[in-house]
């Protein structure tokens, strides 16, 4: 267990701390950490924050270097962490998106209600965990060859969609539309697209999951209306699953080329972790169009997945698609780097804005946020753990303001799979959910106890900080029914 983190904090108001710029020599930027004294108290008792001011260390970096309230111990950049570098003499970083490039959350509506689908929960959760690949390794029932791989990279999610695995409005109602720009499959791996032709179409494992969740508390009608959730009782499918290993490489890959970029463009860093290279650099464009093609490959592995689900309620309901409904609200992704405008200090600016276990929190009125949307703001989506509630959120104008429109991303570890796994022996985690009214089939015990509620924070604390805050406002909550873990 990590010493209590001992830096200095100065309280802005009940929702604000900064890291000042002097805590660290070397420091660009100061720190910003969002939470209340309960949730700091928390995030103190390990190392994380240390993350928070070695980012902002990171040239070009600009505003802040933000840390979510459900931030943790990561790779380099806490998990929960945000940091903006300029686009003309910044850098970019793996460590500031993660081994799961694209990591990332989808939501669908359906017209089903808690009392129609409640007796057959069972027989959908069992179907579900059938029809869906999940678990480590796991391989996909998708057969596709290095030429159809380059298409996935490049196409995302419209790869799917082209292929019957979908329609237009899923592309719609994605971020980047399902597809990032500048994608280069040439800058993949022949091992990274080892690992990525048989994972294609599979959950995975780890956090990973499919859920069917009801919704049981509604915060602001007017949006939740927007987003096509009418009321309390109104069935939800939740998926949330990125890159598998094909991200994993991928980030691997050019965590060794930039160690070595370090070097040659001199770039002092307190942590070898945050390993980067200039964005404009030979190493950082190959990183950034190597990174677009996991992002892409994520989408596609998304839609895939919400393809076989609507085929498992149709056959276990004997209903057609229109009559479910099932359509999806969003897709939003939480461990990304994107280049995007934003206002620094009364300028427009392009920016590399690194999100890692934090989502993209557009207000109304953005051009990024999906014509149905454009009034209301983005749909976030937070998901929590498998034992209590997920939220659907909106995204708003003072998270543009602060945090180049990014929220939180879920609910954020307090324990190790570890810790998780010892707390939990000898208890048939199963069967406690069971007995809650929650149905969950995963590959394996240790799956389940590492993601059992106890391994994480409470995320209606989490969503109350950023709902308090400003930069991301609560339209509605839903809690597990039946849940497919890898």
């Amino acid at each position: 267990m990590s010493p209590r983190w001992q830096g200095k904090l100065n309280k802005i108001d009940d929702y604000r701390w900064e890291i000042p710029q002097s805590y660290k020599p070397g420091m660009n930027v100061p720190g910003l950490v969002y939470a209340d004294t309960n949730m700091l108290e928390v995030i103190r008792q390990e190392q994380s924050l240390e993350q928070v001011a070695n980012v902002a260390f990171l040239p070009g970096i600009v505003g802040k270097s933000l840390a979510m309230p459900d931030i943790h111990w990561g790779y380099g950049f806490p998990i929960g962490g945000v940091a903006a570098t300029r686009v003309e003499d910044g850098v970019i970083s793996p460590g500031g998106v993660g081994f799961d490039i694209n990591c990332g959350t989808r939501l669908l509506r359906t017209n089903l209600t808690l009392k129609e689908i409640q007796p057959l929960i069972p027989a959908l959760v069992d179907a579900l965990f059938v029809q869906i690949p999940s678990g480590v390794g796991s391989k996909g029932k998708l057969k596709v060859d290095n030429k159809e791989l380059d298409k996935v990279m490049l196409q995302g999610a419209a790869w799917a969609v082209e292929r019957g695995y979908g329609d237009q409005h899923d592309l719609e109602a994605c971020e980047e539309s399902g597809a990032m720009e500048g994608a280069d499959p040439a800058k993949v791996s022949p091992r990274a697209r080892e690992r990525g032709i048989p994972q294609l179409g599979t959950l995975g494992s780890g956090n990973h999951f499919l859920e069917i969740q009801v919704v049981d508390e509604i915060f602001d009608a007017a949006i939740a209306k927007a987003f096509g959730i009418q009321g309390k009782g109104q069935i939800l499918l939740h998926i949330h699953t990125g890159s598998r290993g094909f991200g994993h490489q991928v980030c691997d890959d050019y965590l060794k080329v930039m160690n070595q970029a370090v070097s040659r463009y001199n770039i002092r860093l307190p942590d070898r972790q945050l390993a980067c290279a200039p964005l404009q650099s030979p190493e950082g464009q190959a990183y950034f169009a190597a990174m677009a093609c996991a992002a892409n490959y994520a989408w596609a592995n998304r839609q895939c997945i919400t393809h076989w689900v609507r085929e498992c309620f149709t056959k276990v309901l004997g209903k057609g698609r229109s009559e479910l409904g099932l359509e999806l609200i969003y897709d939003v992704a939480h461990n990304i780097a994107k280049i995007e405008e934003h206002t620094v200090d009364g300028k427009r600016r392009r920016l590399c804005i690194h999100r890692k276990g934090a989502t993209r929190a557009f207000p109304a009125g953005h051009p990024d946020v999906p014509l149905g949307y454009r009034q209301v703001g983005q749909p976030v989506l937070i998901p929590g753990d498998m034992g209590r509630y997920s939220f659907v959120a909106v995204g708003t104008t003072q998270a543009m303001a602060e945090t180049f429109g990014s929220t939180c991303h879920g609910a954020g570890r307090v324990q190790s799979r570890g810790e998780a796994k010892r707390g939990l022996r000898g208890v048939d985690v199963a069967k406690v959910l069971a007995q809650r009214g929650i149905q969950v089939k995963a590959m394996s015990w240790a799956g389940l106890a590492e993601e059992a509620s106890e391994a994480y924070k409470d995320v209606a604390e989490v969503i109350e900080i950023t709902h308090q805050a400003g930069i991301s406002y609560k339209v509605c909550r839903a809690r597990p029914l039946g849940v497919i873990k890898g």
